[in-house]
């Protein structure tokens, strides 16, 4: 059986081949744990955005998760077809839609977050406390790099 870690011609794949392999492998992994709670995908990360900031305008909430106002506009209306949120006007801008997570849209979240702690746990099990803040550190350069040359395509 061929390593994981290397491409098909028997090289090292290069780092970011392998960050890409480990995110997608790490998404699926995600994607599994979304169905079992009945969620499609990005609408766990609705929830957990709505979660730390409720009350978004959706626009805000498009934004923040770097997605096109439109998708968020469909995930939505899904989600409020579940009851797991509501949108009302804005009584200071009717032309603002915020959204709110309901009683059962809080529930679903908190089930939301065990599922993210468990991925997350079964991540770092492979790694030494320093391993991980490395990793953490590492993460969120290149995080800052890849998110500030988006916002410059925007």
């Amino acid at each position: 059986m061929m390593n994981d870690t290397k491409a098909e011609s028997g090289h090292a794949l290069s780092t970011g081949q392998l960050l890409l392999r480990t995110s997608k492998l790490a998404r699926e992994r995600m994607r599994t744990h979304l169905k079992q709670l009945g969620l499609h995908r990005g609408q766990g990360f609705i929830l957990w955005r709505l979660s730390c900031e409720d009350g978004l305008a959706q626009g805000e909430l498009a934004r923040s998760l770097n997605i096109t106002p439109a998708t968020v506009s469909g995930a939505l209306a899904r989600m409020e077809q579940a009851g797991w949120v509501k949108r009302r006007s804005d009584p200071h801008d009717q032309r603002v839609t915020r959204v709110f997570l309901s009683e059962e849209g809080r529930k679903l979240q908190k089930k939301l977050a065990e599922a993210f702690r468990a991925l997350e746990d079964e991540l770092l099990a492979a790694l030494t406390p320093d391993e991980e803040t490395q990793l953490r550190e590492t993460l969120e350069k290149l995080y800052v790099v890849l998110r500030g040359q988006h916002r410059q395509v925007d």
